[in-house]
């Protein structure tokens, strides 16, 4: 724990850096295979989509607690294809705690549906009085489906508008969303492998792995704009100071999503292996799924896509000229000093008499006349660090009308 904590720190101050921005291409490469996957599975297999949203009949077999089980349940799903109806032939068939068991089926006509209640009677040894059926229509199903989709859409707009309000750059809001399309296709691709039915327990879990993903990038975001703010006296580029702030809050992020993954885990497993409830484990799974990639989308999709649109400014191109300059220069401070070339003058000669080119002579070094160095003005000495400079020669004063002075030897100083 220590070592993830000194890792966590170096990371923090640039010490050690993990180049997500620079791999962007590794990263879009792996999240192409991920999502053709996805969308693979979506076009081959579909959706399964529930009675909620499609219509369809449920029947609710009331029991005692002891014949609960996932075998009761087996045996009324096989009773239950076994009829022959076509609408019938893949029920859903689900415990619901230690009280029922449900059977969801595609819509039935009349007859069709006193058939399959035979089957479920017969098969459990239930009566009709701990028997119930719901009908419902494909209308209402439709109803569900639009307000969903109503309510999605108003989510995404409210979220452009307070990404582009709060840090005040649109490009940002742009790359939030393709993560959270990104979160979404995966999610809704996963739904389509594994054959789990759509409920509104799945909306209502893949609204909150929206939530979740954004509130990730908002995260890695408000870092990236502390350390871009003032670009143009940083010595480093946009996308050293973005991979910076990934850097900065990687162990974050990755604590967060462990802290959320494992309880969300512990739903799926009970919902599937011990209760079999259909709407614990829709919603376990879209919220584990969706909260996976949006942990990872935050990181190597969000961030390097905002450094790739950001790179294309004037201003941004220009301040990461400066900061390459000053990173030369901090390499090697003797860099920037100018070698001699030919073409150069030897020093700047006032009268316009020097030379450039060959050195004076006929060019073989045995006849080469050699330049004379400028004088060098003389050095301060005392307390002054620069000689003044002249402005007129120095001349005698005429400010006494007598004569000066003058210095004689001794012999004659009293004469």
């Amino acid at each position: 724990m220590g070592r993830f904590s000194r890792l966590g720190n170096d990371l923090y101050t640039g010490k050690k850096s993990i180049d997500f921005v620079g791999r962007w291409k590794l990263w879009l490469l792996l999240s192409g295979v991920i999502i053709a996957i996805a969308v693979g599975g979506l076009v081959t297999r579909g959706l399964d989509m529930g009675i909620e949203f499609v219509g369809g009949a449920e029947y609710r077999v009331s029991l005692p607690s002891d014949q609960i089980t996932q075998d009761t349940a087996d045996k009324l799903s096989q009773a239950v294809a076994g009829t022959g109806i076509k609408n019938a032939s893949s029920p859903v068939v689900s415990t619901s705690g230690n009280e029922a068991i449900l059977i969801q089926t595609q819509p039935l006509s009349g007859p069709e549906s006193a058939k399959v209640v035979d089957a479920i009677l017969k098969s459990s040894g239930a009566t009709k009085d701990q028997l119930s059926q719901t009908e419902l229509g494909a209308s209402w199903g439709q109803e569900v489906a639009k307000r969903s989709e109503i309510g999605l859409g108003v989510f995404l707009v409210l979220v452009v508008l307070f990404i582009w309000a709060y840090f005040q750059q649109w490009k940002m809001s742009v790359a939030a969303m393709v993560a959270l399309v990104h979160d979404v296709v995966i999610t809704v691709g996963v739904y389509a492998l594994s054959g789990f039915e759509v409920t509104p327990a799945t909306v209502t879990g893949v609204l909150t792995i929206l939530g979740f993903s954004l509130y990730d990038t908002v995260v890695v975001f408000d870092k990236v704009k502390e350390n871009t703010k003032n670009l143009a006296q940083n010595r480093m580029t946009y996308a050293e100071a973005a991979n910076l702030a990934v850097n900065q809050t990687l162990v974050r992020s990755i604590n967060t999503s462990l802290v959320a993954l494992l309880p969300v885990g512990a739903l799926l497993y009970v919902g599937i292996a011990q209760l079999g409830s259909g709407s614990l484990k829709d919603l376990a799974l879209s919220l584990f799924v969706g909260m996976a990639a949006g942990a990872y989308s935050s990181i190597f999709i969000a961030t390097p896509l905002l450094a790739w649109m950001k790179s294309r400014e004037a201003s941004v191109q220009q301040s990461d000229r400066r900061a390459r300059a000053r990173q030369r220069h901090d390499a090697d401070r003797y860099a920037a000093v100018p070698t001699f070339g030919h073409d150069m003058a030897r020093y700047d000669d006032p009268s316009g008499r020097a030379e450039s080119g060959a050195m004076r002579g006929s060019g073989d070094p045995a006849t080469v006349t050699p330049v004379a160095a400028p004088p060098r003005r003389p050095e301060a000495t005392g307390r002054g660090r620069t000689v003044p400079v002249s402005e007129a020669p120095v001349e005698e004063s005429k400010a006494a009308g007598r004569a000066q002075p003058s210095r004689q030897p001794r012999s004659k100083r009293s004469k």
